[in-house]
């Protein structure tokens, strides 16, 4: 429904102003009405102001500013609208049950806004590019391509599969970065609890002794009372240096450095390769399947990977596909895509197959993803356990080796 900026006067004379969402201005006039306000002026304002929580008009909702919109409401929303779609029910019809549908109330008066835009000629790709930060510009090129093809519903569908399936995929790596998320914070607040509350008793007891003590003892004790006294510094440095570590990430250099450094790394080097290459193949073989152009496809593509080196292998291949080449030779000469992946390409561009063929990478290398998650949990969890074990075991050996030599020291 639209939303009406109106003001109006209270039965006892105060003037009153207020958001409203109606049907149409005569609605509107009967809500208000009803409520005892005689409607004055009233114009049709923006969605984003009923999105922003403003349905009610005379008081703000504070809880919908906090509204989010994921992208797993947006797959839900989309496959919902594509299985309307192919039901045959029309668009603009489509678009309003959706709407009453919706439980979020900025997303209800986002589809609201769509709808009127499409109601007044709009195509559905220009309405959804008003909320750039719902829609992604992938999201928007596909929707464009079905409309100009004629086939809205099987574009939509795509996209609700392709979006669940990345959100799969992000879903495996949180998962399998728990456990060593756990782990570290488990083992720092029992080292730091060891360091502030035993290692100080432990100092009192050698305190007045002229007994020489192992440089291991005298190394912790010294490291206690160093984060006994300095403990605030060190958590404000500790949130300096990440507060700063992120703004030199986003810089060229820091990204570039950083993203260099990144897939050179073990295990997680290969990891965070194998991911982009899932992504770029999957999301360029969706693009290509609905019928967006190859070089915008490519386009959107490069800004998806997240990773500098491997953006700048797309950009070189776009600017050669430009010049006549394929995409294959230079994703070849970067050195960064395994040969499979490039002689893969090659053969879907000769062939005529290559919406197929980089749908066959995307699949193999989820399967490599999920292998390399758990190879990579696999190996983290005896790694952690041993630098928790080892961690506490110096601790204790160096409070118990001292007592042991004043023991020794005394049956003599």
């Amino acid at each position: 429904m639209p939303a009406y900026a109106y003001t109006g006067l209270r039965k006892d004379g105060k003037t009153v102003k207020g958001v409203e969402s109606a049907d149409t201005v005569a609605a509107l006039k009967a809500n208000l009405k009803r409520a005892g306000i005689f409607l004055t002026a009233v114009s049709e304002t923006t969605a984003q102001v009923a999105a922003a929580g403003g349905a009610g008009g005379r008081e703000v909702d504070l809880g919908a500013l906090f509204d989010r919109i994921s992208q797993k409401t947006v797959s839900r929303t989309t496959r919902l609208l594509a299985t309307l779609l192919c039901a045959g029910v029309t668009l603009p019809e489509s678009l309003s049950a959706i709407t009453e549908q919706s439980e979020s109330r900025r997303l209800k008066g986002i589809l609201s806004d769509i709808a009127n835009k499409v109601n007044e000629g709009s195509s559905l790709a220009d309405a959804c590019a008003r909320y750039p930060d719902v829609f992604q510009p992938l999201f928007i090129n596909m929707v464009r391509a079905g409309e100009a093809s004629g086939s809205l519903e099987t574009v939509l569908l795509r996209i609700a599969d392709f979006m669940d399936q990345q959100e799969e995929l992000k879903g495996k790596v949180t998962s399998a970065m728990i456990y060593p998320a756990i782990m570290t914070v488990l083992s720092g607040g029992i080292i730091t609890m060891l360091m502030l509350n035993v290692v100080p008793q432990i100092t009192e007891m050698f305190e007045g002794m002229n007994a020489q003590l192992p440089w291991n003892t005298a190394f912790l004790i010294w490291l206690s009372d160093f984060i006994a006294a300095w403990w605030f510094m060190i958590i404000v440095g500790f949130f300096a240096a990440g507060w700063l570590f992120r703004r030199w990430r986003k810089t060229d250099i820091g990204r570039a450095t950083g993203d260099t450094i990144l897939l050179k790394l073990p295990i997680i080097g290969d990891l965070a390769r194998k991911l982009a290459i899932a992504r770029f193949a999957r999301t360029l073989a969706t693009m290509l399947a609905s019928g967006v152009q190859l070089l915008a496809a490519l386009d959107i593509v490069r800004a998806l990977l997240g990773n500098w080196v491997l953006e700048k292998v797309v950009a070189t291949a776009r600017d050669n596909i430009r010049e006549g080449e394929g995409i294959a030779p230079a994703l070849k000469r970067s050195g960064q895509f395994p040969a499979l992946v490039t002689h893969m390409i090659s053969v879907g561009e000769r062939s005529g197959q290559l919406e197929q063929m980089l749908t066959d990478v995307a699949n193999a290398y989820d399967r490599e993803v999920n292998t390399a998650l758990t190879r990579m949990t696999a190996l983290l969890e005896p790694l952690m356990i041993v630098f928790m074990g080892g961690s506490v075991g110096f601790i204790v050996f160096s409070i118990m080796q001292p007592i042991m030599m004043l023991n020794e020291m005394a049956a003599q």
